[in-house]
């Protein structure tokens, strides 16, 4: 994620995966050439297809937005297949953090980073009043600690 505008009344966080995003216009072309390809010869496109589809899951763009004046923090996800988004009151956000995850793989270690938001209201206060209204003692943890 990076800073793409910074004032005092509004923070907005992008993630915008550019290779992931030029890769697609790539795979479109080389798909199209072998389709046709495959078409004057005979040949099946269906592995052609699930592998692009495949790949459209993992393209995804996040904005975060952090409204001072309209007290919002907005949370867009677009990916091909469509977008949604999230709102919660600034007001709830208590802090921000980084979470990282390590990773091993073919003696390689990689380290990736995201930004986390910690809201202690909204959200975190209808979970507690939920468990409240029940009761403490009817908490139900199958014998594990969370």
């Amino acid at each position: 994620m990076k800073a793409t505008r910074n004032t005092s009344e509004r923070l907005i966080l992008d993630d915008t995966p550019w290779f992931i995003g030029i890769a697609p216009a790539r795979l479109i072309l080389a798909f199209a050439g072998a389709s046709l390809d495959a078409a004057s010869t005979g040949g099946e496109t269906l592995w052609f297809g699930l592998g692009f589809a495949a790949f459209c899951l993992f393209v995804r763009r996040v904005r975060v937005t952090l409204d001072r004046p309209g007290g919002s923090i907005v949370i867009r996800r677009q990916s091909v297949f469509g977008s949604s988004q999230v709102e919660h009151f600034l007001a709830d956000l208590s802090r921000a953090e980084v979470e990282s995850a390590t990773s091993r793989s073919e003696g390689r270690t990689r380290t990736l980073f995201s930004p986390v938001l910690v809201l202690d209201g909204g959200l975190s206060d209808a979970i507690k009043a939920w468990l409240h209204a029940a009761g403490p003692a009817k908490v139900d943890s199958g014998g594990q600690s969370a």
